[in-house]
């Protein structure tokens, strides 16, 4: 063998182990996460039972934290807050033998996160499957849940799960909310189409920061020739994480039909002669200023491109009815039988 440190066989078997390396060390630290997990669950239950069987009040945390302490002083994790949790985390996920596993997947501090600022089970099930699976960090995490990804998830209205690939479904349908509030605009309730457009494009940073995050800016009213034929879709972003252009188009009424063809013709175009080989086929979302949901399940029935149909607000205000739009308790089931 010539010179070692320049030899390209040497080098690849370099990258060979230091990648074995990296899967051991990561395979080290799920093995000690779990077990981690594991003496925090036993802990609990051990802190619930006595409570039922002995009659014990709050004095046995507060007891048990001092006494761990002058035990394992050099140990962190056993503070009478971590107590409290322990118990708590015990008591959240005992009955629910489908959560029970899931949540040894995920660091103490992400558990921490989701049992404490979700509401429901469901919720909590959706963004520890998420953490796992998109392996999001706590502030990614706390991130998505002030978002509220979880009720994005389930109201926003697309086609995706069978015009894209499984690989890109759950990512793009995060990528849509059911409602965009542009409370930054300065827009009374009657403006136009190109008023809206232009007020967005003039205060560009807060408009995708409203989108979610991820997308970068392309242009507005972008041009594709055809024949001869102009077209100008009114807003191009681009997705960091799906890697794909998103066309926009803005409607001033209610959502029609015909909204999603013209979609589906732009979609055409973008990834004829716009996207590039290494990257995702295009999205499309069209946000109008209200929207029939039946008559959007229709139009996008047939529809072999991924599109999303959302509304937008001038306003912060929640609408006094949305809770109707969720789906029911099956129907969330549904949508959170996980394929991980």
């Amino acid at each position: 063998m010539g010179n070692i440190s320049k030899d390209k066989e040497y080098n690849n078997f370099v990258v060979e182990v230091k990648n074995r390396i990296r899967q051991a060390q990561y395979s080290a630290l799920k093995l000690v996460n779990k077990e981690l997990i594991n003496l925090y669950w036993d802990i609990g239950k051990k802190i619930v039972e006595k409570q039922k069987s002995s009659g014990w009040g709050k004095s046995i945390v507060k007891n048990l934290s001092k006494d761990l302490h002058n035990e394992y002083p050099g140990i962190r994790g056993f503070s009478i807050g971590n107590l409290w949790r322990m118990r708590n985390f015990y008591l959240k996920y005992s009955n629910l033998p489908k959560l029970a596993p899931l949540v040894r997947e995920i660091s103490w501090s992400k558990n921490i996160i989701a049992m404490e600022k979700c509401k429901t089970s469901s919720e909590r099930e959706f963004y520890i499957n998420m953490t796992k699976k998109f392996d999001w960090t706590k502030e990614i995490l706390i991130n998505q849940i002030e978002n509220k990804s979880y009720e994005k998830y389930l109201l926003n209205q697309t086609n995706f799960d069978k015009s894209l690939s499984k690989k890109c479904q759950i990512q793009a349908k995060l990528t849509v909310k059911d409602e965009y509030i542009f409370d930054f605009l300065d827009l009374g309730d009657k403006h136009s189409e190109k008023e809206l457009e232009i007020s967005l494009m003039e205060k560009v940073r807060k408009f995708l920061t409203e989108m979610g995050g991820d997308f970068c800016y392309i242009g507005n009213q972008y041009r594709i020739e055809v024949n001869n034929k102009e077209y100008f879709i009114d807003l191009l972003l681009y997705h960091r994480k799906i890697k794909c252009l998103v066309a926009i188009e803005l409607k001033m009424g209610e959502f029609m039909p015909e909204f999603a063809g013209r979609m589906q013709f732009y979609l055409s175009l973008l990834d004829d002669k716009v996207k590039m080989k290494n990257e995702n086929p295009s999205l499309g979302i069209i946000i109008c200023k209200s929207k029939d949901r039946t008559i959007v399940e229709y139009a996008l029935k047939e529809s072999k491109k991924p599109i999303g149909v959302a509304t937008y607000k001038i306003t912060s205000k929640l609408p006094k009815k949305l809770s109707r739009y969720f789906p029911s308790k099956t129907k969330i089931v549904e949508k959170l039988e996980w394929k991980i």
